[in-house]
């Protein structure tokens, strides 16, 4: 064999494994559509109105939530889904498309437990990016974080749990 046939052996081995990984590769759109997500997350009731999940926390069934998709430059609604929570606390919506031009937030909307439905502006939402154009190979669930309604007013033990995280001060609404 000459030095440049040599030459070209590990080229034309290099094109054959790119050419083969491409083949075998699942395709990025079911036929005639686009693959949609799954969209899940938790709802909570924060009891002692920390803005965070403590140990007196706890998941509230039957719990509305609402998920918008906006454009991120016009603010035009394109797309909206709306979940109940089971009896877990848990929520999921099937969303059928990919919103790469949108920000797409789930957002609190009812609470079934009158003690705990305050809802707390920018506090009552969670941003979940839906797009498979990120650079990253990954399944169709996305996981929102934990969002929680307010209760009205915190428990008695709020002030000790608080005190126990270092976050109790005089000027605290939690006794």
């Amino acid at each position: 064999m000459t030095p440049q046939l040599r030459s070209l052996v590990p080229l034309l081995v290099a094109a054959a494994a790119v050419a083969a990984v491409a083949l075998a590769a699942p395709p990025a759109a079911a036929p005639g559509g686009k693959k949609g997500f799954i969209v899940t997350g938790r709802v909570y009731c924060d009891n002692c109105r920390a803005g965070f999940e403590t140990n007196v926390s706890h998941n509230i069934a039957g719990a509305t939530v609402q998920m918008e998709c906006r454009h991120f430059e016009t603010q035009q609604l394109h797309d909206k889904a709306e979940a109940t929570t089971d009896a877990g606390g848990w929520y999921r919506m099937d969303i059928g498309q990919d919103h790469q031009e949108e920000i797409c937030e789930v957002m609190l909307l009812k609470s079934p437990e009158p003690d705990c439905a305050e809802i707390e502006r920018f506090r009552d939402r969670s941003r979940v990016p839906l797009t498979r154009n990120n650079g990253m190979e990954q399944n169709s669930v996305r996981y929102a974080n934990p969002i929680a309604f307010f209760r009205k007013d915190p428990l008695p033990s709020c002030g000790e749990i608080l005190r126990a995280y270092d976050l109790y001060n005089d000027t605290s609404e939690n006794p």
